[in-house]
């Protein structure tokens, strides 16, 4: 067997086996079960609704999210990122799958190709799997079965390290991400793009994406994310939030 392909197998072994210790309780309110309890599922729910950071950086494209980064969701997205649990990919990704299918609406589109915005090489190792690349993929196909002809392609890549984007403000985080990412070439007959990422938090990532696909020539209808997170505001204290990212408008 290659290297790589053993090193990979090995990691989604690890993966596997985290997810299924992390599943044996309810990942929003610990009580057992795998995955989400009925409850946590219904609180994870939701409509959709525009989200910008505030301020939103100058390219920002028009995006959706499916809910705010706290509770329940807040809860699911660390443990399918950070603690493995693959079981709750399936409900993330219908809750991406929402968000896109939202902007397609508001755009009258019926058809799309989702663009992850691309992990660094070392979260990958880390994690053992590309995570927004797997829920673009698993929302791709909750869309095609709803009716919506939607793909999912990895068109960008990461060309160089960034730093850590946590602990980062507006300025920095944009900073740290210009000129980081490559576009793929573009199909004769592309598809409307909706560029995809986990949460949304100063915007730098969408922003950055949306860029690059549209400077090598791909159509960007807008984003959509899981989550956006509430901003905190030095001004109010470290503890008290500031403004949210999320507009309602």
């Amino acid at each position: 067997m290659h290297l790589a392909t053993a090193r990979r197998a090995a990691a989604g072994l690890v993966v596997a086996a985290a997810d299924v210790l992390v599943g044996a309780a309810c990942a929003g309110c610990r009580r057992p079960g795998i995955g989400l309890c009925p409850d946590c599922r219904r609180e994870l729910a939701g409509p959709p609704v525009p989200a910008a950071p505030r301020p939103a950086p100058t390219g920002f494209p028009r995006c959706y999210v499916a809910g705010s980064y706290a509770g329940v969701t807040r809860a699911a997205l660390t443990a399918y990122k950070e603690r493995g649990a693959l079981t709750l990919a399936g409900p993330l990704a219908g809750r991406l799958a929402a968000a896109v299918a939202a902007l397609l609406c508001e755009a009258g589109a019926a058809h799309c190709l989702l663009v992850p915005v691309p992990s660094s090489p070392a979260a990958i190792r880390r994690r053992g799997l590309d995570t927004v690349a797997t829920l673009a993929g698993r929302a791709a196909a909750d869309l095609r079965r709803c009716g919506v002809a939607a793909r999912a392609r990895p068109a960008l890549r990461q060309t160089r390290r960034v730093a850590d984007q946590a602990g980062l403000g507006t300025a920095a985080r944009a900073a740290n991400l210009a000129g980081a990412f490559r576009a793929g070439a573009r199909p004769r007959e592309p598809r409307p793009v909706i560029v995809v990422d986990d949460i949304v938090t100063t915007g730098a990532s969408l922003t950055e994406a949306a860029r690059c696909l549209a400077a090598a020539g791909w159509p960007v209808l807008g984003a959509a994310c899981v989550a956006a997170t509430r901003r905190r505001s030095a001004a109010r204290g470290p503890d008290r939030p500031g403004e949210p990212v999320r507009s309602l408008a």
